[in-house]
């Protein structure tokens, strides 16, 4: 591969007597990754039922390596949403932000949602994830990730960071920023990625990055933690972004989680506790990660998580005297669900608690949808039952992964339920795989009806 003559020349000054291995690791195989859903399953679990040959990645503990010979993304548990397809350097962000349940986190430039999938698993199903992306097309692509992935407590909007932060100032206990940048990291994975770095390179991406910082800090909560993170070796990019931070937000300081030893330290000084990630040093692509927190009254902060907030009283999801049907369907689900239903038009969504919608913002999803009510009646949405398992809903069919119907249910095909626990069921049936949503289906005198959503069936 042909790398620009002024990059090498940076890499070299960054990397020195590493530098010629760093250029041998071209020539070597790039890694295929994957992560599992623990808001869904264990990964021991995981490991156990998915007939996949898995590697343990050394800084994720729910990250697996694979073989790209096996198309995962063929396989049922993808559909059921038990997994998410991501590089393993790609897995350092959300997995290194000390996420809680009932914390209220931002992703702020989240699509396609590796990251934002991660984060919302880690919530389970407490507080609230607000996942941004500016690109409307790509915020689409965010959002059924999340779904997918059965994230309830989620917000989903395409807007400029700026305009978020005068909507929620001082608000997010914790914030993640996969900045776009020059993609330096990436160039052994796809060289399309030198191309765009002689168009755009690091000197075009630092003024983005800057103002995203700004504005996130503006939108963290004292005690609260940040991480930024960029695919670019960059010292532009990274350490000397990191600074005018600190220089202009003095209330954030630079912490020092307990990073992987694959993981090298910083090089500029000053900012050790900032890493990078070399593909000739661990088995991934190149990244970099920094983890600052903002300071409780003028004082630096004693302890990497801190004191939460009060918790609001849960509240019942309510019956919605105008839609009688709804009642009736969600008295089929055994699963606690608590929030604030609001209807906007025909659709019924459930706010987390302690949220609300602001004015002016482009928002894509506000809470979980749960389906349409329409005359005398109520459809499930399939958000919905991506967040349900077999035993969650009081009708339901679970068929074994190697089970033929799985995949023709995936594709949209009436199926004969003669010899299934849903043999004589009749309305809304929850079908699943090994007792994980897929979708929904209508059951009538033994055939069930295919509701699958049309948008994500799966191609032959």
């Amino acid at each position: 591969m042909e790398l620009p003559s002024n990059y090498l020349e940076e890499m070299k000054e960054l990397l020195g007597d590493q530098y010629e291995a760093y250029l041998a690791s071209f020539e070597q195989k790039t890694r295929q990754g994957l992560r599992v859903n623990t808001a869904k399953i264990a990964p021991e679990t995981f490991r156990q039922k998915a007939d996949i040959s898995l590697e343990c990645v050394p800084w994720c503990e729910n990250g697996f390596a694979f073989d790209e010979k096996q198309t995962v993304t063929k396989h049922p548990y993808y559909y059921a949403g038990l997994y998410y397809v991501q590089e393993p350097s790609a897995m350092i962000p959300a997995s290194h932000l000390p996420v809680e349940p009932g914390d209220f986190v931002l992703d702020l430039c989240a699509a396609p949602g590796g990251k934002a999938t991660e984060l919302g698993a880690k919530l389970k199903g407490k507080g609230m994830l607000l996942a941004n992306d500016i690109s409307n097309s790509r915020a689409k692509g965010l959002l059924k990730n999340l779904e997918l992935f059965g994230i309830s407590n989620l917000f989903v909007s395409s807007e400029e960071s700026d305009k978020l932060k005068k909507a929620y100032p001082a608000y997010f206990d914790k914030i993640l920023i996969d900045a776009p940048c020059s993609g330096e990291g990436m160039f052994r994975r796809d060289k399309a990625m030198v191309k765009d770095w002689l168009q755009k390179g690091p000197d075009y991406y630092v003024p983005i990055q800057r103002k995203l910082l700004l504005d996130a800090a503006d939108m963290l909560k004292k005690g609260g933690m940040l991480l930024y993170s960029t695919c670019t070796f960059s010292v532009k990019e990274n350490e000397e972004n990191i600074a005018y931070l600190l220089q202009e937000r003095p209330d954030m300081e630079l912490l020092m989680p307990e990073w992987d030893e694959y993981f090298s330290h910083g090089k500029k000084e000053g900012f050790e506790n900032c890493i990078r990630i070399f593909p000739h040093l661990a088995p991934g692509e190149g990244h970099f990660a920094a983890l600052l927190g903002k300071r409780t009254d003028g004082e630096e902060q004693s302890e990497k998580c801190l004191k939460k907030p009060a918790k609001s009283k849960k509240t019942p999801v309510s019956d919605l005297k105008d839609c009688p049907e709804f009642a009736v369907f969600m008295q089929q689900i055994t699963k606690p669900l608590s929030g604030k239903t609001e209807v906007q038009k025909e659709r019924i969504y459930l706010l987390p608690e302690g949220t609300k919608i602001e004015r002016g913002i482009r928002y894509l999803r506000t809470g979980l949808y749960l389906g349409d009510q329409k005359k005398k009646r109520f459809e499930p949405s399939q958000a919905l039952a991506m967040c349900l398992k077999a035993e969650d809903f009081k009708k339901s069919v679970s068929f074994k992964g190697d089970d033929e119907r799985v995949i023709r249910y995936l594709k949209g095909e009436t199926l004969d339920l003669s010899d299934t626990e849903a043999e004589n069921e009749k309305g809304w049936v929850l079908v699943c795989v090994d007792g994980y949503g897929l979708g929904w289906g209508k059951a009538a005198g033994g055939i069930l009806k295919n509701k699958y959503y049309a948008g994500w069936r799966m191609q032959s």
